[in-house]
């Protein structure tokens, strides 16, 4: 399973469609590891882009600070699930976290 987190400056962007990177971790769901992470260059931001992208390149779930309603929707619609009001800043803690069942999530800070 491939899970992709947005980062500025290699920690987790507030909000997923200003990001300059996604960290993309391979990971085990069953041992609970990651398998395999790399940092790809985001594209440019462009309003539906971002959900077929990341499609293309995998990525099961999503996982941000913050996140409009427009674009969790269009991420249901390639079937990735998003999890959003993340808290943390570190992307590898953060995939260690949700796959423990342990991250700490709040509100979506993102109300469009």
């Amino acid at each position: 399973m491939r899970i992709a987190v947005p980062v500025v400056n290699g920690r987790l962007s507030p909000h997923f469609g200003h990001c300059q990177h996604f960290e993309l971790a391979d990971v085990d769901p069953k041992e609970k590891k990651i398998l395999r992470k790399y940092r790809i260059t985001a594209p440019e931001h462009q309003p539906g882009l971002l959900p077929r992208w990341l499609k293309e390149q995998g990525a099961r779930v999503i996982i941000a600070g913050g996140m409009g309603v427009r674009a969790r929707n269009l991420f249901a619609q390639n079937g990735i699930e998003v999890v959003v009001g993340t808290q943390g800043s570190d992307p590898e803690e953060i995939v260690l976290n949700y796959m423990k069942g342990t991250l700490k999530v709040g509100d979506n800070i993102c109300d469009h």
